[in-house]
Order: C-alpha cells, then sequence, then structure tokens
C-alpha cells in the first residue's frame, strides 16, 4: 500500500520557527557588536591600545576565514539542527571567554572562537529558511530574519543608554564597568543556545509528522572554480570589499570616535563625568542610526533595481555618497545625523543591489563558490582595516586631548570610498558593453 502523503507544516508552525533561528541569530549578532560601545572604557581601565582594540574583531574575521572553508562542509554533515545548536554554542563560549578576564589575550581568544561559530551560524540560519520556506513566504522570511538580526545590532549600541547600570554601576562619576556588559552579551549568547533548542525540538516533531522541503545547496568554497569567474564579478567583490571594509571596521571605532567628537563641543577635557556619560549614550544612538536607516532603505533600493536596472549607476551613486562622509565627520561640526544617515544608505546598496547581481553573472551551478568566495574577501578586508584603522589612531594619539589624530583613520576611509567609485564605473563600463550580463538592462517582470 502507497504511503500516503505527509501534509506540509502549518503556517503558524513555519512563523514558529521562523522567530526562534531569527532570536538565535540575533543573539549571534548582538554579541559581535557588544564591544562597540566599549573602546573608551577598556582604554581607561584596561589600558587597552587602539591596535588592541582592533584586534578584537580582526581575529573575528581570521576565524571567519576559516569557517568559510570548513562550516559548509560541517552543516551537511551534521545536519541544521545539530548545527545551529553547535555554532550557538561556541558563540555563548566565546561571548563567556571575552568577558572572563580584562586580557588582551583572552579576549582576542574569545572572539576568536566567535568568529569560529557565528559565520557557520548564518550559513545554517540560511539553510533552515530555505528548507522552510522556499516556494512560499522566502523573501518576506529572509528579511524578518535580517529585521530581527539588526535590531539586535541596533541594541548592543544603544547598550550604554538601556543599560546604563550596568555601564556606569557607581554612578557618573564612579569607575565604568569594562565586563558588565560583556556579560549581557554572554546572556544573548544563552538566549541564543536556547532559542537554538527550541528549534531543534520544532524541526525534530515536524520530520515525524510534515513533509519539508529541501535545503538546497550550502555555500562552499572550490578552489578549482575561482580563476572561471568573468571580470564583472571581480568588479563585484571589489565593490563588496571595499564598502564593508569601509563600513564594518569603521562600527568597530566609531562610538569612542563619536563620543569625543560630542565632548569636543561641550569642554573636551573640562566635560563633566555625566556629560561624558551622556555623549557616551549619543554615541551608541548614532551608531545605530547605520543599522538602522539601511533597515529602510536596502528593500527601497532592492525595489528600485528591480523597476530599472542601472545597478552599477546605483553603486556609483552609493561611492559618491561614501566619499564624503569620513572626511565630514573628521573636519566639520555638521549634525552627525547627515554623514552618518549618507553612510547607511550607501551601506544599504550591497545587501540591495550587489549580492543580488551575483545570480546574473554567475552560473547557478557556481553561485555557492561564488557566494562563500565573496565572503571570504569581505572578512579579509575587515581584518586589515581593523588593524590598519587600530594602529592608525595609536599613530597620530587620537583621543579626546587629541581629535584630529582620528583624521588619519578618516582619510583611509574616505580612499576606500574612491577606490569604489572606480569599481563601479568599471562595472558600469563592462556592463555597458558586448559582455555585460544585464546588470543594467534587466527589470523584474510585472
Amino acid at each position: 500500500m502507497a504511503e500516503l502523503a505527509r501534509p506540509e507544516p502549518s503556517r503558524l508552525y513555519r512563523w514558529a520557527v521562523l522567530l526562534f533561528v531569527s532570536l538565535a541569530m540575533g543573539g549571534n549578532y548582538y554579541i559581535y557588536d557588544s564591544i562597540n560601545p566599549l573602546e573608551g572604557i577598556f582604554k581607561d581601565t584596561l589600558h587597552f591600545s587602539a591596535t588592541a582594540f582592533g584586534w578584537l574583531n580582526a581575529s573575528y574575521s581570521v576565524a571567519a576565514v576559516v569557517t568559510l572553508l570548513i562550516g559548509g562542509i560541517i552543516i551537511d554533515r551534521i545536519g541544521t539542527k545539530k548545527a545551529i545548536t553547535f555554532f550557538a554554542v561556541l558563540c555563548l563560549l566565546g561571548a563567556a571567554l571575552t568577558a572572563a578576564r580584562g586580557r588582551p589575550g583572552v579576549m582576542i581568544a574569545g572572539r576568536t572562537v566567535l568568529g569560529l561559530g557565528a559565520e557557520s551560524m548564518i550559513v545554517a540560519v540560511t539553510t533552515v529558511l530555505a528548507k522552510w520556506f522556499k516556494g512560499k513566504e522566502l523573501s518576506f522570511a529572509f528579511g524578518i530574519n535580517l529585521l530581527i538580526a539588526r535590531l539586535a545590532s541596533v541594541a548592543a549600541d544603544n547598550s550604554p543608554t538601556w543599560a546604563n547600570k550596568v555601564f556606569y554601576p557607581n554612578g557618573p562619576a564612579g569607575e565604568p564597568s569594562w565586563q558588565g556588559p560583556l556579560l549581557i552579551a554572554v546572556g544573548a549568547g544563552g538566549l541564543a543556545v536556547l532559542c537554538s533548542v527550541i528549534y531543534w525540538v520544532l524541526e525534530s516533531r515536524a520530520e515525524g509528522s510534515y513533509e519539508l522541503g529541501q535545503a538546497g545547496s550550502i555555500d562552499k568554497l572550490e578552489f578549482g572554480q575561482i580563476f572561471r569567474f568573468s571580470s564583472s564579478y571581480w568588479l563585484v567583490v571589489g565593490l563588496c570589499f571595499t564598502f564593508y571594509s569601509a563600513i564594518f571596521p569603521f562600527r568597530t571605532f566609531a562610538i569612542d570616535f563619536f563620543t569625543n567628537k560630542i565632548l569636543g563641543t561641550y569642554g573636551g577635557l573640562s566635560a563633566s563625568e555625566a556629560m561624558r556619560v551622556l555623549a557616551h549614550e549619543r554615541a551608541g544612538f548614532f551608531n545605530s542610526l547605520l543599522p538602522l536607516s539601511a533597515m529602510v532603505a536596502t528593500p527601497l533600493f532592492g525595489l528600485l533595481a528591480d523597476k530599472i536596472g542601472k545597478r552599477a549607476f546605483l553603486m556609483m551613486f552609493g561611492s559618491i555618497l561614501l566619499m564624503p562622509v569620513y572626511l565630514m565627520m573628521g573636519y566639520t561640526n555638521i549634525s552627525l545625523y547627515v554623514p552618518v544617515c549618507m553612510m547607511g544608505i550607501a551601506f544599504s546598496l550591497i545587501p540591495a543591489v550587489m549580492w543580488p547581481s551575483v545570480a546574473y553573472i554567475v552560473d547557478q551551478s557556481r553561485l555557492g563558490t561564488a557566494y562563500a568566495l565573496m565572503t571570504l574577501i569581505q572578512q579579509i578586508g575587515f581584518f586589515i582595516l581593523n588593524l590598519l584603522i587600530g594602529k592608525a589612531n595609536d599613530y597620530a594619539h587620537a583621543g579626546l586631548d587629541n581629535p584630529g589624530g582620528y583624521g588619519l583613520g578618516m582619510w583611509i576611509f574616505s580612499i576606500l570610498g574612491f577606490v569604489g567609485l572606480t569599481f563601479a564605473i568599471l562595472l558600469r563600463i563592462r556592463e555597458s558593453g558586448p559582455h555585460g550580463h544585464g546588470l543594467e538592462t534587466i527589470t523584474a517582470k510585472a
């Protein structure tokens, strides 16, 4: 007797899965961004240099490169249920190790462990969404997943405000806590593990009762295919490298820079302790405007690219937006709202325009390698720029007593904008010629 076809999971069941894997990924994002508000505190209480602080995220990127080589294989071997939980546990261990001792070596080791778990966890969550939502509300599910993850980044950036008592347990005049905020990140890691286990239970129960979709292929790096990509692909990779290298490493150091810039308008070194706390809170808010503005602009630019094509032209626009923002922040007194929102709009163009463009340039059978290679190169950019900006700030003695010292780092970021514009112009020339793939002409069918 033929086996009866099993029903598909209900919409409520699918959205429960989405909620818990997204919360798990949000915990991952929170841990990564939890150090952003702590540079000044690490310098003052733990005597960190800017270079040592840069190593906290540079070490993450080194581990992420390793992960990109083996993470997909692990997910294939043990399945998404075990993989997400395993990687969530690594994130929790990384957060706990970072919070354990106020020493650069221990903290760098913790961030390395986080890098081993976090990037593979993102790949595993992507695989889960494909399994549960393919042929249904997949794009919307991806959007909700990214929304929750970026809200976690916003929460981390604004933690000096909502967790003020944790940062300043002895009041504005007392010594700030370096460990308390990191313990909140440990809690976020615990939440990620809990939600991963709940997802494991949900999928285990569903496997016995429902017909689940196929996860599809996981992004893996196959070295034999690397040299067969077109020049358009490498120009897209160059754009992703320059844009992300100009934005994510900036976020590493931004709160310290914003804090000192705000304090510069309120007396600098003579500012009161209460004003220093308030400046720290405001700096976290301004850093959170980057993911917030990107959350709004990304879907809008995606719709625009689908409507008009002109993808290389849009990246030229983004590069022109990005070039002046760092110099505006470093050398003018214009409100930080203006350059930060400009940067957020430029930031939104990569996921909205460039990442989908790869699907037009690369054969379907090689997309996994194309995306994995692009991500690997981006992580190399994060590694280089986190260290380079840290060393630049140390070399120029950047700080509240020398705000002009941030200028060298700002020029480095601005140069990346000029390089991005060059890549965008070359991509437009290439795609407007006989060897184009349609990036400037393909639009969505009504």
